[in-house]
């Protein structure tokens, strides 16, 4: 009867949520099958380098990633052993996964960890016996697949090396594509992410380009938005349409006063979409847009370099225009005329502007802050847009004196307190909120004690290269990098809270670019090198005031075989909790992360608490009277 009485109370008092504090999720594609082999009743696909498992008896689908199992992330070879049951599952940096059919994996990691100058790509494997033998660059390398270890290798001059690779076995492939590309396992059609945008519950992302060679960019066109369900991948066949390449989409930014309403820029121009659909395009042809000039030739509208976007509150769309003559920053109105808000500082000697301009936000205050990301001319820059007045800052000077070679500045983002922060690849620097505005500034540097009874202090992140910056409900800054994963740095800049690296967590890549923030409920979004991925933090947004309809916890009840942090959210700034049993004993107490506060379901004295009621009194920053929700515990 009491386990009954507390369940019942719980529903009538509280919401269930299912995302918990600490939890990671990756959003992989499955979209291009690469791959398939067929083990038993069941077919194994390798698709956009992701895996998944498609049983022929029940037509259930179960998807791999590295939160639910495997090591690793972007497998490049996959092949079946009937003899031992399991599939081999080899990623693009050596490391070796095995997978048997009820899901089971383990690691071979030997060949991966291993210090070696030589290229240890795979380039294609075959299965003997219990035996894969894996052809990498070096030379052969046998896995014994019953033992899970590496046998042996062998290099290039022995006499069993193949003079030609094998070929892979097709023949599930051929047999088998026709049922897999309908199965369309849930998740975004492309793996590739490189600028990210949250709002009103929706996630909105650029796939971005890559760098095969000099000069070569060239990824396929990709906006794609997740809404918390589902994901709406954007018209992205444009070629046919626009008469121009569809390619290196890297900014996107939605229209204030129309959330339908979106706006991309690419390497071809801007693209305005409606519901995911294309509404207008932008060129040289039909708008105050210019090609990049290189060597002082215009190169035309297949190269119409568009980088950074923002609009205002208004509905008016800000553009860079990069690399271009006589153009830099321009202006798309609400009712779609083009306005040109050149500004001589932004180019060079032949008025042709900056070839990484890009990074927009609009502050608190109204102005318009972005950066020169190139290396020939790193930049921070303010725009007043009322007053057409813009400011550059590329003197990298600290509060010390010190200055620093910068060669690039990657991003800009404003905290609560109103300081603007940037990203640069010598590590974070802030413009105090006193300076904003100012024709100079000073680029502090956060000094963090050492506390080891000394008196010296190091500079917040000095030298990691920083590639992006959010900043969470509870004034927190995520400082994301360049190879060396992500940070998590506490509201008052001084303490490390969280340092996530793909060897220490579930992140998929250490190089990360871009983070974008839900602080409704906290999850952090990490866009990286080999896909997206996100980690459900311990803070969201405030609320003006606390009530019984907006504060509540989760899970409740909490049973016996949770082992999660307990979740209590709505609250407002700093607010003041405190856990109570039914006779008023204090069992624990702290202050929110902006509106949310976890409790780990122990006292004051580190002990599971026991089954019962327990109160969650709530009370603002000031003192004054909060309210309360209750949590139902069954051991």
């Amino acid at each position: 009867m009491r386990r009954v009485a507390l369940v019942t109370l719980l529903i009538l008092q509280c919401h269930i949520l299912s995302a918990q504090v600490g939890t990671w999720r990756a959003y992989m594609s499955y979209y291009e099958p690469q791959q398939i082999v067929k083990a038993d009743n069941y077919l194994f696909v390798l698709a956009s380098n992701d895996l998944y498992q498609y049983n022929m008896n029940d037509q259930s689908i179960t998807t791999y990633d590295k939160i639910n199992g495997l090591s690793d992330s972007y497998i490049t070879h996959i092949a079946w052993n009937k003899q031992v049951k399991r599939l081999i599952a080899i990623y693009k940096d050596a490391n070796i996964d095995l997978v048997d059919l009820n899901g089971d994996i383990t690691n071979i990691s030997s060949l991966y960890s291993k210090t070696m100058t030589d290229d240890k790509t795979i380039d294609s494997l075959t299965i003997d016996g219990q035996y894969a033998y894996l052809y990498a660059r070096f030379g052969i390398v046998k896995v014994n697949m019953q033992r899970a270890e590496i046998s042996d290798t062998y290099t290039k001059n022995h006499p069993e090396y193949p003079h030609n690779l094998p070929t892979f076995d097709r023949s599930d492939y051929d047999k088998y594509i026709s049922l897999v590309s309908t199965l369309k396992p849930d998740g975004p059609k492309y793996n590739y992410f490189y600028e990210s945008k949250f709002a009103a519950g929706k996630l909105y992302t650029t796939g971005g380009y890559f760098l095969s060679g000099v000069g070569d960019f060239e990824r396929p066109g990709a906006v794609q938005v997740w809404n918390g369900n589902d994901w709406l991948v954007y018209d992205d066949r444009l070629d046919s349409i626009t008469g121009y390449q569809y390619i290196d989409i890297n900014c996107i930014d939605f229209d204030p006063t129309d959330p339908s309403h979106v706006a991309a820029g690419g390497r071809c121009g801007l693209y305005e979409f409606k519901n995911g659909h294309l509404l207008k395009y932008h060129n040289q042809q039909n708008s105050l847009l210019r090609g990049a000039v290189d060597d002082n030739n215009e190169l035309g509208n297949d190269y119409t370099l568009v980088n950074g976007i923002k609009y205002d509150s208004n509905g008016n769309l800000w553009v860079l225009n990069n690399q271009s003559k006589e153009r830099n920053i321009l202006m798309l109105t609400k009712d779609g005329k083009w306005e040109n808000h050149y500004q001589q500082e932004l180019s060079n000697t032949s008025n042709v502007s900056y070839s990484g301009l890009r990074s927009m936000i609009i502050d608190s205050r109204g102005l318009l802050w972005f950066v020169n990301s190139h290396w020939s001319n790193p930049a921070l820059f303010c725009y007043d847009m009322s007053s057409n007045v813009l400011m550059k800052y590329n003197t990298f000077v600290n509060q010390d004196g010190t200055s620093y070679e910068v060669t690039n500045v990657y991003c800009v983002c404003e905290d609560l307190e109103g300081n603007i922060w940037m990203g640069t690849n010598q590590g974070p620097f802030m413009v105090q909120k006193s300076e904003v505005g100012q024709a100079s500034v000073t680029f502090q540097q956060i000094k963090v004690p050492r506390n080891d009874g000394s008196d010296y202090a190091d500079y917040l992140l000095s030298g990691v290269s920083t590639s992006s910056i959010a900043v969470d409900g509870g004034g927190r800054k995520w400082f994301c990098t360049n190879g060396a994963g992500a940070f998590l740095i506490s509201a008052d800049n001084l303490t490390q809270l969280q340092y996530f690296t793909t060897a220490n967590s579930k992140l998929l890549s250490d190089n990360i670019t871009s983070v974008s923030i839900n602080n409704e409920t906290g999850e952090v979004f990490f866009l990286t090198e080999n896909g997206l991925c996100s980690y459900m933090s311990d803070a969201s947004v405030s609320n003006s005031s606390m009530s019984k309809d907006n504060v509540y916890a989760y899970p409740n009840p909490v049973t016996h075989d949770f082992t999660g942090l307990i979740t209590i959210v709505g609250l407002s700034l700093n607010a003041d909790v405190k856990i109570l049993s039914t006779s008023g004993k204090l069992i624990a107490e702290g202050r929110s992360n902006g509106g949310t506060f976890t409790w780990d379901g122990c006292d004051r004295d580190g002990k599971k608490v026991a089954s019962g009621v327990y109160m969650v009194a709530t009370a603002t920053s000031d003192g004054s009277k909060g309210t309360v929700c209750k949590i139902a515990i069954i051991r």
